[in-house]
């Protein structure tokens, strides 16, 4: 045994625009949820920065 068989393997990346004809269709299903579960982390991130931008801007109205 090598040394690499006990390293966790990296995820594959996932690229936009990315030919899609290789794939099967368990493969983009995966892809479907991965990227679904990267929209709603997107959105929580997004949803914080907005609350942290209308508190700031809150803070410093006359």
């Amino acid at each position: 045994m090598d040394l690499e068989d006990f390293r966790p393997k990296p995820k594959p990346e996932i690229i936009v625009g990315e030919k899609l004809e290789a794939f099967s269709v368990a493969e983009l299903e995966a892809r479907i949820v991965a990227l679904r579960q990267e929209i709603e982390r997107v959105e929580t991130e997004l949803s914080t920065k907005r609350a942290r931008v209308a508190a700031a801007e809150a803070l410093f109205k006359f």
